[in-house]
């Protein structure tokens, strides 16, 4: 039977085995995380006098860092990886604090989302920690920064110069990280050369395809202008005039008159003769447009 919730470690390491069970048998992402950050704010700034009623870690620090991985694997299950590195920072406030765990699961997540940029400064400020520089996973951590972080960025000078002041490497340890990094570089000069020449070649022919287009372009308007040309020439010889009387005096007929007087016949039948007159005028040879090449 679980004991009953106290403030300090005890409460924490209950909130911890419950937001695991949410994370790894529920998958509620969301409550896993509300859960440990219960459990990292009912821990405090220091372990508590409650500390020795803990049942599942026996450290203070263990409880924290165990909650903050949970809350780690929550976020990064919602894909909300963005929020990790603040998320944690809010509980240990600086990077030097952080555990070696809690920096080895930062660094492998955005080396993961290929955002290692994001732990540049953090990872730096950890490594050059004295108190850390004691601690047994100190190289393994070192390593780690090296491979997922420094050389990904190009950041081949601050790499020889953190190993080459690293007192945990031996000698041999050290040649082999340096020639890691020598490899690295001549790596990345060879992409830089290739993604240079594939640049230079895209340049003519993205040149040759805006030519094109434009020539095409430039068909295409003087084509249109032809056409508009043509089209107005063949409207400027239609007898305006003509149409208009026409039409006035259909709208006179139509409108003024009545059809079926006899008095409308003889306006009936100009109106006729009219028509007649303009419509051979419009299918007249002399007003075709003419045909050009």
């Amino acid at each position: 039977e679980p004991p009953a919730w106290a403030p300090g470690p005890a409460q924490a390491a209950a909130l911890l085995e419950e937001a695991a069970d949410l994370l790894v048998l529920h998958r509620d992402f969301a409550a896993a995380v509300e859960r440990c950050e219960a459990g990292c704010d009912s821990l405090g700034p220091g372990p508590g006098p409650g500390h020795e009623r803990c049942l599942f870690l026996t450290s203070f620090a263990e409880v924290k860092c165990s909650l903050c991985v949970v809350g780690i694997q929550a976020l990064a299950e919602m894909n909300r990886w963005r929020e990790v590195l603040s998320w944690v920072l809010q509980y240990y406030h600086v990077p030097e604090q952080l555990p070696p765990k809690v920096l080895e699961l930062c660094i492998l997540l955005y080396s993961k989302v290929r955002e290692p940029q994001v732990m540049l400064e953090v990872g730096s400020s950890w490594l050059r920690d004295h108190a850390n520089q004691s601690l047994p996973e100190y190289g393994s951590l070192l390593e780690l920064y090296l491979v997922h972080v420094l050389l990904p960025l190009g950041r081949f000078e601050g790499a020889e110069e953190l190993v080459r002041g690293c007192d945990v490497f031996g000698s041999e340890q050290q040649l082999a990280f340096l020639g890691t990094i020598c490899e690295s570089r001549c790596q990345w000069a060879r992409q830089e050369e290739t993604r240079s020449a594939a640049e230079e070649q895209q340049d003519p022919v993205a040149e040759t395809v805006l030519g094109a287009l434009s020539q095409k372009l430039l068909t295409m308007l003087t084509l249109l202008r032809r056409a508009l040309r043509s089209m107005s020439n063949h409207f400027y010889l239609l007898p305006y005039k003509k149409m208009l009387l026409a039409t006035f005096l259909l709208y006179l007929v139509v409108v003024r008159l009545d059809p079926a007087s006899p008095t409308s016949l003889p306006f009936i039948y100009k109106l006729v003769q009219l028509f007649r007159q303009a419509w051979a005028a419009v299918l007249s040879p002399i007003h075709r447009p003419p045909i050009r090449d």
